[in-house]
């Protein structure tokens, strides 16, 4: 998600640049979700296991005035083996009108709906390799989101001349807010068509690339194709848009089309916005490789809500701000994502980081790749002071997804800045050539990507270790066993007396972190081995010493702590002074 849950110090001012979002219809009086719909992930269960979505097709109409939705779900699908049941996730608050499978009515005791996990008995078992396709028709008014996009839901707002500005964004609670579908990272379908009827006056820019537009009297229904969208990238966007057009060439020979929906008025500051997406599509070719979906677009929408990674159509609500660092940081964090989370998406919610670790190392590595060291050394330690390390990066079992991000039981923002931080560290470690062909080994299976010998895939956190270990010649088990799954971050003490230095490490459950120490003495940087987690060179007294004079080490530094429990009782406060 993903998600713009990132860099605070930014955040304050874009939102404060969406007060016109503020007058969407509150969402105090609609009925609570159900706890399965709330929940995304978790253990697939073994009925969606044996399936794989083939295709949906799905139909919007959307009743801006009412607030509602009509919509149809056309989802085929093929069994990995025998099967005679059909499990998916809807909403029950959206009601199912009519249910049919392979073109038969199915009675209405056929199946049931009563929590979110729709469940569909089939008339008889469908045997492996068998298909079959199921079309759902309901509607009534979808859950809104109170602060989206912390929560998922659609987004009623409209612009300053009152016209309907829609928008959904539904990472946290997942896909089944608005359609049926099975809603948990490996629940991808192969292909989707989504078909959004809206009226004339307004545009409904979506995901892949557009087929057509049919034009119905006063509405006209826009047809969007999209390959191996992620559950939760699929999106309905609605309003008053123009868009900008143009081409990239690409280092790989392709040319990219490139597309920015923007509300009618803001076409200057979109201009803006559009003249940087051929740069960043050159950083991410240059550093990572191929732009997963070059056959499709580069696609970016306004929207009511900050942002979101909606696979080919980012979600973009930033308010166009100028930056110290030179561009815009949102919008590429969420474009960061088509290749860290829609080319490569986490096979369980536990290994989110993948997403948002990675992610956020972009903004940082993008700094660099523009204007050299000081944006990325800057951002690094924005970044730093936010780790929290109160809980393990990634558990080692099945997540759902509200357990990841919850900052009061679980990992919350440390998906983010630790991860991007240990993979610092990492970089530091082994070397820019092993570690950026680490990155294109996770993100498309192989270290020669060109566009057409790759498609998306899952992975796991042991999938990028094992990549890491293989490429880098080294067992750096011990590397990620300490940064991600425990929570606490090692620290370096030391000990100057006479004329010895002396380094050890202090590791949670005193697990072996054999990692090399710079000391800068004098005007020499020696790097220091650590192989048994402690060290000793000789330093004369009355010499300069720093510790990791090039900040290589993410690791525990008693300031940061200071500092955030000093910025709490600031903001405790002003809060008692209100």
């Amino acid at each position: 998600m993903t998600t713009p849950r990132l860099l605070s110090f930014a955040l304050c001012a874009a939102l404060a640049s969406l007060a016109h979002a503020d007058d969407a219809t509150p969402a105090s009086q609609q009925p609570p979700l159900t706890e399965q719909t709330q929940r995304s992930g978790g253990e697939l269960p073994v009925e969606q296991q044996r399936l794989n979505f083939d295709h949906a097709e799905l139909h919007f109409s959307v009743d801006p005035a009412q607030q509602t939705l009509d919509a149809q779900a056309k989802l085929t699908f093929t069994s990995r083996e025998s099967t005679d049941v059909l499990l998916l996730d809807l909403d029950p608050h959206l009601t199912i009108s009519q249910l049919s499978l392979d073109g038969k009515a199915v009675a209405a005791t056929q199946w049931s709906n009563p929590d979110g996990r729709l469940r569909i008995a089939l008339p008889k078992p469908l045997a492996k390799g068998g298909k079959v396709t199921v079309d759902i028709r309901y509607g009534g008014k979808p859950h809104v989101a109170k602060k989206a996009p912390w929560d998922g839901g659609f987004v009623w707002s409209h612009t300053d001349d009152g016209q309907p500005w829609i928008a959904t964004a539904v990472e946290g609670e997942g896909c089944d807010l608005f359609w049926p579908c099975i809603d948990h990272p490996q629940g991808k379908p192969d292909l989707v068509d989504t078909y959004i009827t809206v009226p004339k006056k307004l545009a409904a820019p979506g995901n892949g690339t557009l087929v057509d537009i049919k034009e119905h009297g006063d509405t006209h229904t826009y047809h969007w194709r999209a390959n191996h969208p992620t559950t939760y990238a699929i999106s309905i966007n609605i309003g008053p848009f123009d868009v900008i057009k143009g081409d990239y060439r690409s280092r790989y020979g392709n040319a990219i089309p490139m597309q920015m929906w923007y509300l009618r008025g803001h076409e200057a500051q979109a201009k803006q916005l559009f003249g940087e997406f051929p740069r960043m599509l050159d950083f991410f070719e240059q550093e990572i490789g191929p732009y997963p979906f070059g056959d499709e677009k580069m696609g970016v929408v306004e929207t009511p809500h900050l942002g979101m990674e909606h696979q080919t159509i980012n979600a973009y609500g930033n308010g166009y701000p100028r930056s110290e660092y030179g561009f815009d940081w949102l919008l590429q964090h969420e474009f960061s994502h088509e290749w860290f989370g829609n080319q490569i998406t986490n096979a369980d919610w536990d290994d989110m980081w993948l997403h948002e670790g990675f992610g956020t190392y972009m903004q940082p590595l993008y700094g660099q790749y523009l204007y050299g060291d000081m944006p990325y050394f800057s951002m690094l330690q924005n970044e730093r002071s936010m780790v929290k390390n109160a809980f393990p990066i990634v558990k080692g079992q099945s997540q759902f997804e509200h357990e990841v991000y919850d900052a009061e039981h679980g990992p919350g923002n440390d998906i983010y800045y630790k991860g991007s931080l240990m993979l610092h560290t990492l970089r530091q470690m082994i070397g820019d050539q092993a570690f950026f062909e680490s990155i294109r080994r996770l993100v498309y299976g192989r270290p020669d990507p060109r566009p057409g010998n790759f498609t998306p895939r899952y992975a796991t956190t042991r999938d990028y270790i094992d990549i890491v270990n293989q490429v880098s010649g080294r067992d750096l088990n011990w590397f990620f066993d300490v940064y991600l799954r425990e929570a606490a971050l090692p620290s370096l003490e030391t000990r100057h007396e006479g004329g010895t230095l002396s380094l050890h490490w202090k590791v949670p459950h005193d697990k072996p972190f054999p990692m090399p120490v710079d000391v800068q003495v004098g005007d020499k940087v020696i790097t220091v081995p650590m192989t048994g987690g402690a060290a000793s060179i000789p330093v004369p007294q009355g010499t300069l010493v720093i510790i990791d004079p090039r900040s290589k080490l993410l690791r525990d530094m008693p300031h940061f702590a200071e500092y955030q429990q000093w910025k709490k009782e600031q903001a405790a406060k002003k809060a008692a002074a209100k």
